[in-house]
């Protein structure tokens, strides 16, 4: 569909009035330089690119104008973010269509109960006197499987509950297998909400109760709720013995776990950078207002930074290849967007 028509072409003029006001004379991108991006042509030229890269086709002419203005104003943020930051960068990645709300609404679901963890005193913690590596890379070590994609589903918990099952069950058996996170949707209803929000420790009980999860092959993800199918007992299940949480705001702690499994973790992601980040060692601004559940891969130091790797669930698209490095070392117990607030990891017998 042609950018421009008659109906809409006072409405583009209109906007070109703006631009200046609206992107300054020290905005630029890469591949573009300032002036390039105070033409209309040559943002229509950006956006159409962005378009065609990621697949996007909108209905309307109205839809398609409604989400250039979102895209320029994304745009912006990502240029006075790269400017201000050092340690990491922004980049235009599929969202860059979404208001940051729009953003929120959809890809965020985590269901923060503190009140149902378990006791995670010092005491009980079963890795308290490990020793550690001065880096971890879980992926190397063949226990992460692809980067997966939850959609427009508010299913984080599920990703993040199944990427340290996965975890384990590598370790422990050698076997790296794919596990299901439609069932975890579906079938976890007690006190999860399928797309709308859940928590991973209600899910780890839940995979201990049912006598394991099923693999992605035999129950695949459709990126919305489904009809819990039970009858599945001819085929094959991942189980676990149970799980443990992490003492909370304690980063050696989870180094010690983490140096041992994959762990399921929370965080608050509903920061604007990070929608849009791209890549290097996130030290941005967030709080620790926990509503997006990953889980930690490893750790290790790039350029006197030291950070912690996080498997995400937006596509191998977004960040790192789908994943995120997050600062470690920050000073704050809690850590970066609340990194070690919430962590937990399951346990299997040998």
């Amino acid at each position: 569909m042609p950018f421009f028509s008659s109906k809409t072409l006072f409405l583009t003029c209109t906007l070109c009035l703006f631009l200046p006001l609206a992107f300054g004379h020290e905005f630029s991108i890469v591949g573009y330089s300032s002036e390039d991006l105070q033409s209309m042509d040559k943002l229509i030229e950006l956006f159409e690119s962005w378009m065609s890269r990621h697949g996007k086709i909108y209905e309307s002419i109205e839809e398609k104008l409604l989400r250039f203005e979102v895209f320029k104003d994304n745009l912006k943020h990502i240029d006075d973010r790269n400017k201000a930051v050092s340690n990491y960068w922004l980049g235009l990645n599929e969202f860059a269509d979404l208001s940051h709300q729009e953003f929120k609404d959809r890809y965020l679901g985590l269901k923060v109960d503190l009140s149902q963890r378990k006791s995670s005193n010092e005491e009980d913690f079963i890795y308290r006197d490990v020793h550690f590596p001065k880096s971890v890379d879980w992926r190397k070590k063949g226990a992460v499987t692809a980067v997966k994609n939850q959609g427009q589903c508010g299913s984080c918990w599920a990703f993040s509950t199944v990427a340290a099952v996965e975890g384990i069950n590598q370790i422990v058996t050698g076997n790296l297998t794919s596990l299901s996170e439609q069932e975890l949707i579906d079938c976890d209803t007690t006190y999860n909400n399928g797309c709308n929000g859940g928590l991973m420790d209600y899910a780890f009980s839940f995979i201990v109760q049912n006598g394991g999860l099923h693999k992605e092959d035999d129950y695949p993800y459709i990126m919305e709720e489904g009809t819990c199918e039970m009858k599945k007992e001819e085929t094959e299940t991942v189980t676990i013995s149970g799980y443990h949480d992490v003492p909370q705001n304690n980063e050696q702690s989870l180094l010690k776990a983490l140096a041992n499994q994959p762990l399921s973790v929370a965080i608050e992601a509903s920061g604007r950078d990070f929608q849009f980040y791209s890549g290097g060692v996130f030290d941005g601004h967030c709080g620790s207002e926990l509503d997006h559940g990953v889980s930690a891969v490893g750790y290790g130091t790039a350029k006197g930074l030291d950070y912690i790797t996080v498997k995400n669930s937006w596509g191998a698209k977004w960040g790192e290849k789908g994943f995120i490095r997050m600062k470690r070392n920050t000073g704050k117990a809690e850590g970066i967007c609340g990194l070690y607030k919430m962590a937990s990891y399951p346990t299997k017998k040998k």
